[in-house]
């Protein structure tokens, strides 16, 4: 962007996290071994916490497996951005959810990681 640009609109990552358009997973992050600061959309963080009942899942262990798999992936690939995909027992049975994580500046230009569906950006 050209610094002689009037900047007419910006949205903070600290506003998307206190609107609900991002979630704070970083705390389980953390403990999955991933050091920066992480976040998940508001599709993704849909599909974690919305499970059939009565098949032993809960929303810290689909987080868990999301964390996990992008950790997995992350250590495999190089760059900016991870592809993967994780295994979710949905109500029709298992599906397989396609997600990417991106590695980035935040607010401050810390580096920080936000998980999307396939597709999002």
């Amino acid at each position: 962007m050209s610094a002689d640009w009037d900047v007419i609109y910006s949205y903070s990552r600290a506003q998307a996290l206190s609107d609900g358009v991002l979630v704070d997973v970083s705390k389980m992050a953390k403990e999955a071994g991933i050091k920066y600061p992480t976040a998940v959309t508001s599709a993704v963080w849909s599909i974690i916490e919305s499970f059939p009942e009565g098949h032993g899942q809960s929303v810290e262990g689909r987080l868990w497996d999301t964390l996990w798999m992008f950790r997995l992936a992350a250590q495999k690939q190089n760059g900016q951005e991870v592809h993967f995909s994780v295994l979710f027992k949905m109500d029709e049975g298992t599906e397989e959810v396609k997600m990417w994580g991106w590695c980035g500046p935040g607010d401050t230009e810390e580096p920080v990681i936000t998980v999307m569906l396939e597709g999002e950006d």
